[in-house]
């Protein structure tokens, strides 16, 4: 199954298996699943067409911003805290964490994997 272009994994539930897609999360996949009227425990490969095709539409008519739009809006606004040179946009620039977390240890998200030295001893070549 394939909504606004994203294979929805068939061997989960489809409340799980709705998380799959950008901007949609447990709460949201549950309103949704409401509103198209279908079980929440409902694996995705069991979903016959007209249940398909209710989830379609309750995600087009809900009015959210999900995938692409929702993508360029996260980063027009990391950008925009860039241009300005907003403390925040400064983090996200030097790719440090954001929002107050320690940077001594950890961090290692961002940051990327640590070079350590080693002992500064060579080994010792086997005779």
């Amino acid at each position: 199954m394939r909504i606004l272009g994203i294979t929805i994994p068939d061997e989960k539930r489809i409340e799980i298996a709705l998380t799959a897609i950008y901007g949609i999360g447990r709460s949201r996949a549950h309103t949704i699943l409401t509103e198209a009227g279908v079980d929440f425990g409902t694996k995705a490969k069991e979903l016959k067409p007209e249940e398909e095709n209710k989830i379609r539409s309750a995600i087009e008519q809900g009015g959210f911003k999900i995938e692409g739009d929702l993508k360029r809006e996260v980063g027009g606004n990391i950008k925009r805290l860039k241009d300005i040179k907003a403390y925040r946009g400064i983090r996200h620039i030097r790719r440090l964490p954001v929002r107050g977390q320690r940077t001594k240890t950890n961090a290692r998200t961002l940051k990327g994997v640590k070079k350590t030295m080693g002992s500064g001893r060579k080994k010792a070549e086997k005779t």
